[in-house]
């Protein structure tokens, strides 16, 4: 354990001795963890119930493989390396999420990631000891290497009409297989179907393709073995066709970026190598591209029934790549190593072919954009292409969650807003009516959860493990470096495209990332630091004692949030098939017995007692669902289905004062929603109207001005959504509806303010004066028109033509006092 796996010396443990049982346990285990993971939609972390149970199961996964590793490692835990102390700082990422729980936006959410937190860091602690042995080390890689296969594999059999068959296949231990076929690896949006494959989500599936190219092409210039170079470059079209199908713009932007930095690690010999597989790869796709795109969106159309012959395509050019690969590595290589050899040893050897390769590949993107070479692309790829620009909408919508991020990081600097806040409290400050319950940047996310304090703790991390490799990956011999650079290519992959996508909110993204940073910590340039005055024994017993309770907390835990999840599915079942009250409030009193703010608990129980009031006017049912969600609130406080059930609760049982509160109380937290504020306004007509009925003149104007305020609030918003670049989409509808108008030109109407209440109601006119609204609002605006001095004879024609009725009803309300 004390030997450096880069440099002069190296652990006897990493030489073929036999692995202990404990560590085979271990081992195992985590092999089936990293088999079963990604079939669960990627461990989503989605923020819906749909996806708990595998999440919550997946750190009892953990928590169990970390009760292994004390086992097999206790003897090995000594602190006297800069490498053991990586396994202490990793421990300050989850204390971080602790921290944030003080201000947590979401009580609920926030636990959520606390949980997944120290799952990452068991797994960056299992992979730091576990893979400094040779056959663990070789085992886990080839592992993570053949589900990524099967990913890919797994992903074109749904594009080519064997979903079901593929779907069958996992079905006995994926959660995600719904009715015999998997749920939406097939992603289809306004561009037509794009591959997701297990992700449920195109963007990610692509950076994990883009990560596993890169590997593929490294395993091949690895490789001695003929076969495993065969399986390695047969995969490379399957990898590349898929990146294609994805349709992921970003991918194709970071492609480059990363292989770029990656060429710089490598000897000129094995540039030339990457760089010619990959032209080999990307030639080989085209010539197929067209064909097995147009088949699979034909049936995903439903214009065709049967895709299958794209695989003839695939698998033959495979093939051939494949060969073509044996072949260059058989007969080429070896030369190539000589031609280069003196190139090599010269200083900044491995820059000038990075340089070349920049300059290609923006050679390469001005053809692509600016020429008809686009063309040889399928027509949707090469759309997608062509739609790369500053102005582009999804470019601009991100910019705008940056911007919106820091607005919340200026309100939470230190220690965040807790785990999974940014679904809970973007509202509050977006900049236009969006949708997003992710920030899509993994560094602007990570900044709102743990505020500034939680994100120099992890970039210091990253930077530490990613310098320590680094330094020792240049002094280490080819055998060495090649042992580890896997996790590398991983890890770098990910975290730069998650430099605009949500990528790490897939728990098994996050795995595979804090996995390979244990893997590269592994392989680290590691020195002997200071002895602490403590002795190894004791340090040992200490730090294996943390691991062992926090591990069995995180077994009580989330098998406690299983068994809560489980039961708020049963209750929600029972509720659409028993009659029986007892029954279906049993599934959620349980569910809250085991998590006391599970918020689908508590928004399905309250629909129970809230049926239960309406139907017996029991007291004690509105008692107990009143309590149900102000204490739910209380740790979910922008939760909007919450106070939406507690204002339907407040006038069920007659008292729109308090749901008037709740509206106005907390309309800055929904800036954007247009239904919150119409009710807002609504409501505060109704209750003015009540109050000057009675003759509270004071109460009346507070009312007017809640309501009048909100009416300006949401003309002020339409007027910033006009200052919106061409190329950003607005989002969901934000505008002065009819409604609003009536009742905000009403409440200025009653203000004694006709002029103000006739530019408002005209803003709600709408054509057609058969309908009932538009006849008030004419009503309304013609009387506020006569009282202000003005006239609009052309629209009092028509109304009086329709219904003679209605000069009368505008002389009545001309003549009001208020």
């Amino acid at each position: 354990m004390s030997n450096p796996v880069y440099g002069k010396k190296t652990g006897t443990s990493r030489n073929g001795e036999k692995l202990p049982a404990a560590l085979w346990v271990l081992l195992i285990g985590l092999i089936v963890f990293l088999v079963w993971a990604p079939f669960q939609a990627g461990l989503f972390n989605g923020l819906v119930l749909n996806f708990e149970k595998p999440m919550f199961g997946a750190v009892l996964i953990g928590s169990l493989l970390m009760l292994v590793w004390v086992a097999a490692f206790f003897k090995r835990i000594k602190l006297d390396e800069q490498r053991d102390w990586t396994a202490v700082w990793v421990l300050l990422i989850p204390i971080t999420y602790v921290l944030a729980l003080i201000s947590a936006a979401s009580h609920y959410f926030a636990m959520n990631m606390v949980l997944i937190q120290c799952l990452y860091a068991i797994l960056f602690i299992i992979g730091l000891y576990l893979l400094q042995d040779r056959k663990a080390n070789s085992v886990i890689e080839t592992t993570i290497i053949t589900v990524a296969y099967l990913i890919v594999l797994f992903g074109l059999l749904n594009w080519l009409g064997q979903g079901k068959t593929a779907s069958a296949l996992i079905g006995w231990f994926s959660s995600t297989v719904i009715n015999g076929q998997y749920n939406q690896p097939i992603w289809i949006d306004s561009n037509g179907p794009r591959l997701a494959s297990v992700f449920q989500y195109p963007n990610t599936y692509a950076a994990f393709l883009m990560a596993f190219f890169f590997v593929a092409v490294f395993a091949i210039t690895r490789s001695k073995k003929w076969y495993s170079q065969a399986i390695h470059a047969f995969m490379l079209v399957p990898m590349v066709l898929s990146i294609l199908l994805t349709l992921s713009r970003g991918g194709l932007i970071f492609l480059p970026v990363v292989f770029v930095i990656l060429l710089l690690f490598l000897k000129p010999a094995k540039q030339i190598l990457w760089i010619l597989y990959s032209l080999i790869a990307g030639v080989a796709t085209i010539a197929i591209a067209k064909s097995v795109t147009d088949l699979g969106q034909q049936f995903h159309l439903g214009q065709i029934g049967d895709p299958a012959k794209g695989w003839g395509y695939i698998l033959s050019v495979s093939a051939l790549v494949a060969v073509i690969a044996w072949l260059i590595q058989r007969f080429v290589a070896p030369k190539l190593e000589q031609i280069t050899e003196r190139w090599s040893a010269k200083k900044f050897a491995n820059l000038w072919l990075p340089l070349v390769s920049v300059v290609a590949v923006v050679i390469l993107v001005v053809l692509l954009l600016g020429t008809n070479l686009k063309h040889v692309l399928p027509g949707n790829i090469g759309q997608r292409l062509e739609n790369i620009n500053m102005q582009q909408h999804s470019l601009l919508e991100r910019l705008t969650f940056y911007k919106d991020a820091v607005k919340v990081l200026k309100d939470y600097p230190v220690i965040g807003a807790g785990g999974g806040a940014w679904a809970n409290i973007y509202e509050k400050y977006q900049n236009n009516p969006y949708s997003s319950r992710q920030a899509h940047s993994f560094i602007m996310q990570y900044l709102v959860e743990v505020g500034i304090l939680g994100f120099i703790l992890l970039v210091a991390f990253l930077a530490y493990v990613f310098y320590k490799y680094i330094r020792g990956y240049v002094h280490a011999d080819e055998s060495k470096r090649n042992d580890y650079f896997v996790y590398f290519i991983v890890v770098l992959s990910i975290l730069i495209h998650s430099l605009m996508d949500f990528n790490m909110s897939y728990i098994f993204i996050g795995m595979l990332v804090f996995l390979g940073l244990g893997g590269m910590a592994a392989a680290m340039d590691s020195k002997p630091v200071k002895r602490l005055a403590v002795k190894p024994s004791g340090i040992r017993a200490i730090y294996s004692a943390v691991m062992v309770i926090g591990s069995l907390i995180l077994l009580f835990v989330s098998t406690r949030y299983i068994q809560a999840s489980g039961a708020v599915e049963k209750g929600k079942t029972l509720m659409t098939t028993s009659s029986n009250f007892q029954e279906i409030q049993s599934q959620f009193v349980e569910a809250l017995k085991k998590r006391a703010d599970q918020p689908d608990a508590v928004l399905n129980y309250n629909v129970l007692l809230r049926a239960g009031y309406e139907q017996t006017k029991d007291e004690s049912f509105y008692e107990q669902d009143l309590k149900l969600l102000t204490d739910a609130i209380q740790k979910d406080p922008f939760n909007k289905n919450m106070y939406n059930q507690l204002i339907a609760l407040y006038e069920l049982k007659g008292e729109p004062e308090k749901a008037y509160e709740v509206l106005k109380d907390n309309a800055h937290r929904y800036v954007y929603d247009q239904n919150w504020y119409e009710k807002l306004i609504v409501k505060s007509f109704e209750l003015g109207y009540q109050a000057l009925g009675k003759g509270a003149s004071d109460q009346k104007d507070k009312y007017f001005r809640s309501g009048l305020d909100a009416y300006q609030h949401v003309v002020n918003g339409v007027e910033h959504l006009k200052t919106l670049p061409k190329g950003q989409m607005q989002g969901r509808a934000f505008a002065v509806t009819p409604t609003m108008a009536l009742n905000a030109g009403k409440m200025q109407y009653m203000m004694n303010q006709p002029a103000e209440a006739a530019a408002i109601l005209k803003q709600g006119l709408g054509p057609d004066l058969n309908d009932p609204a538009n006849r008030e609002i004419a009503r309304w605006y013609l009387a506020a028109l006569q009282r202000s001095g003005g006239s609009d004879q052309a629209l009092y024609d028509q109304l009086i033509q329709l219904d003679p009725s209605e000069k009368e009803s505008i002389d009545n309300l001309t003549t009001m006092n208020f």
